[in-house]
């Protein structure tokens, strides 16, 4: 043995042979960290697989779907809990009272008869004075027990013990528990891809999601991915190649990023919905809607939505960019495409989040719009344009001044695309407009011999036209004009050397931001945002992948709207496509056209503040609803007898009324769901009423919210 009490190795001498001195043992390396010094350890995924697997059942449209817990139709009738308790100690005194005479002997002895005529006479008279007890106090307790149970239905003491007992006083309580689901139904587990016969994929996604490594748009866009695999987009062999090598990074967006820099709202991209508030708990909202989550998704999106509200209401901050937030997500998911337009600085987002941000009139600005929006047709391209530059001068009826302005661009259009293969930038349009004599001739000189006979006609008619009272190209340049100045020098540019963003686009996930000029350029401002929509909702109707979802959303909304506007947004549902529009006051749109445009919308936003006028139009478009009226009234009660004045008198002196008869009548009366007294007065700061309708028809009545929950 050694001095420490171990045994030598070359055995149990009593004298051992010395070792001879060797080199000193050199101590083993330490083992290596998991990671760098300084960085947190990496998590796991426990908490993303307790947000997949939480229910999200089917609800109402506009109900926040994550871990929901559908509530009863009808209110269920609820007790004054000054009622319940004194109906619950009077039922305890009744109780003890029938058990008392019981005991004594008061009610008689046939309550023990029972017990006589089941029980042998053996056990009765067998002198066991222990065994006669335990038979004749068990038969007591049990009539106590009976007598409880009785009393206790009739006093509801099960309802006190929920309302005021251990079940009310702790919030983990009241939460229902959710059992986890079936390894066959675990979505964590991908049993789509298994029923396939991708296991290994499935084996991959699961252990990353096990370890921490995926995100919630991580599963969003591979449940997208994998969803152009069963319509036969993508092969099986190259989804099940890109995530055994990629894991849960495969099939990313263009740009790279799993997710924003940032997040603002909260988000549930199994469901698609981004949560905006909660259903105020309110008379006037419907009870099973009360208390429950505010989510909007693209299904609701798709038959496109209105805000109204002055500037404060927090239209922006509660209502767009969680929207815009949200619609980035499910681009990066491969779900969306987007285009977010507002004023610069109006707090859209930072541009990491976006892939596009076109800054008009910024010199600095790396992407330019391309005022054609790609369009290759010359009739296309002037339409778009007639719209954007003289839409808000159109009569509501069909046709009007668009109409004739789009013939004039065309005729324009046409000859200069023939000449030069590509359409004119803002100071030739301008010129052109205007009628010079130096840029019409050098076109026409231009396109003689060429062969165009029919683009040659459309130069001399439009040479004729200048000359008449009625033109309107006169109204076309001075709205050109407002493109044409300094500050947009840059912009525009149909050369080429620029790098313009077109809303063709929109057959990819793209995330754009356009900012609008505000100082000293509100009118071209206007102008621009109309050739936004203009293009998009051309766009939109050519698009080749429609399982893209594409929205519009714009902060300011003032001058948008137009006759051919409406009539556009009437057909974005059919495209799966909408647009988010938001207005300081519905006086900003024509008187003819807010009937169709409130009709042409399917969700609807009335925010505090709103004017009664406002509300007056969004009372017409909600209707009326049958409601149960109940009228009360006290009569009062005439004594005949001398008693009776005398009982009156006494009632009097004690409560200070008059005896009275209370007459209760019920009736079913029609009345508005919202009028525009309620809308204008009684809606609170940071809440709205919004009603709701999906693509598929289903709606929501007009719900008050809060938009700061």
């Amino acid at each position: 043995m050694d001095s420490d009490g171990t045994q030598d190795a070359r055995g149990t001498h009593a004298n051992p042979v010395p070792r001879p001195a060797g080199p000193p043992e050199v101590p083993a390396a330490p083992p290596r960290p998991a990671s760098a010094p300084g960085v947190p350890p990496r998590p796991d995924g426990s908490a993303f697989l307790t947000w997949l697997r939480t229910p999200r059942p089917q609800a109402a449209p506009g109900v926040w779907r994550f871990g929901y817990t559908p509530r009863p139709e009808e209110e269920p009738e609820r007790i004054p809990g000054r009622q319940l308790l004194s109906g619950a100690v009077i039922a305890f005194l009744v109780g003890w009272l029938i058990w008392s005479l019981l005991w004594n002997g008061y009610l008689g002895g046939w309550w023990v008869v029972p017990l006589e005529l089941f029980t042998p006479d053996s056990w009765l008279h067998s002198g066991d004075r222990v065994g006669n007890a335990v038979l004749w106090y068990g038969y007591y307790t049990l009539i106590a027990l009976a007598i409880m149970l009785v009393v206790g239905r009739l006093g509801r003491w099960g309802e006190v013990w929920r309302r005021y007992g251990p079940p009310a006083w702790s919030p983990a309580a009241r939460t229902p528990e959710h059992r986890p689901p079936a390894p066959e139904q675990d979505p964590a587990e991908w049993p789509q891809l298994r029923a396939a016969g991708a296991s290994d994929a499935a084996e991959r996604l699961a252990a990353e999601a096990r370890a921490g490594l995926m995100r919630d748009v991580d599963h969003a866009r591979i449940t997208r991915a994998w969803q152009s695999v069963l319509t036969g987009r993508h092969s099986l062999a190259a989804f099940t190649g890109a995530v055994l090598t990629e894991g849960s990074a495969a099939c990313l967006h263009p740009s790279g990023d799993r997710d924003l820099p940032a997040r603002l709202a909260r988000h549930d991209l199994v469901t698609g919905q981004v949560r905006l508030g909660t259903t105020a708990d309110d008379a006037r909202n419907p009870y099973a809607f009360r208390g429950t989550g505010l989510g909007l998704g693209p299904e609701l999106l798709g038959t496109s939505l209105l805000a109204v509200g002055p500037a404060g209401s927090g239209k922006t901050g509660a209502v767009v960019w969680p929207l815009a937030e949200s619609l980035c997500l499910h681009a990066l998911a491969g779900r969306a495409a987007v285009v977010v337009v507002g004023a610069a600085g109006a707090g859209l987002g930072p541009a990491d989040a976006y892939d596009v941000v076109v800054r008009i009139g910024n010199p600095e600005s790396v992407h330019d719009l391309d005022l054609y929006g790609g369009a290759t047709d010359p009739d296309e391209a002037a339409a778009v344009l007639a719209e954007a530059l003289v839409g808000d001068l159109a009569e509501p009826h069909q046709g009007g001044d668009t109409r004739r302005s789009t013939t004039v661009l065309a005729q324009l259009l046409g000859p200069f695309r023939a000449v030069h293969a590509r359409f004119p930038s803002v100071p030739e349009l301008r010129q052109l407009l205007d009628g010079a004599p130096g840029a019409l001739g050098a076109l026409r000189q231009a396109l003689e011999g060429s062969g165009q006979e029919s683009l040659l006609r459309e130069l001399d008619a439009r040479k004729r036209q200048l000359s008449h009272p009625g033109d309107v190209a006169g109204v076309l340049a001075d709205r050109v004009a407002l493109l044409d100045r300094p500050g947009f020098a840059g912009f525009f540019d149909t050369s080429g050397q620029s790098r313009p963003f077109s809303l063709k686009a929109l057959d990819h996930p793209v995330r754009v931001r356009i900012d609008l000029p505000q100082r000293g350029h509100a009118d071209a401002s206007r102008m621009l945002a109309r050739l936004v929509l203009a293009q998009f909702t051309a766009s939109v109707a050519v698009r080749e992948d429609r399982s893209l979802f594409a929205c519009l959303v714009f902060d300011d909304a003032t001058g948008v709207v137009t006759p051919e506007a409406v009539r556009g947004i009437q057909r974005l549902r059919s495209g799966n496509a909408g647009v988010v529009l938001t207005l300081r006051t519905l006086d900003d749109v024509p008187r003819p056209l807010r009937g169709p445009l409130l009709g042409s919308i399917g969700c609807r936003m009335a925010l505090a503040g709103l004017t009664p006028w406002d509300g007056q139009d969004f009372a017409e478009v909600w209707g009326k609803e049958w409601t149960e009226a109940r009228d009360v009234t006290d009569r009062q009660i005439i004594a005949e007898t001398p008693a009776g004045k005398a009982v009156h008198m006494l009632r009097r002196v004690i409560t200070g009324k008059a005896p009275t008869a209370r007459a209760v009548t019920v009736r079913q009366v029609e009345r508005e769901r919202w009028s525009a007294s309620e809308l204008a007065h009684a809606v609170p700061p940071g809440h709205a009423v919004l009603s709701l309708t999906d693509v598929t028809g289903e709606h929501a009545p007009p719900l008050l919210v809060d938009l700061r929950g």
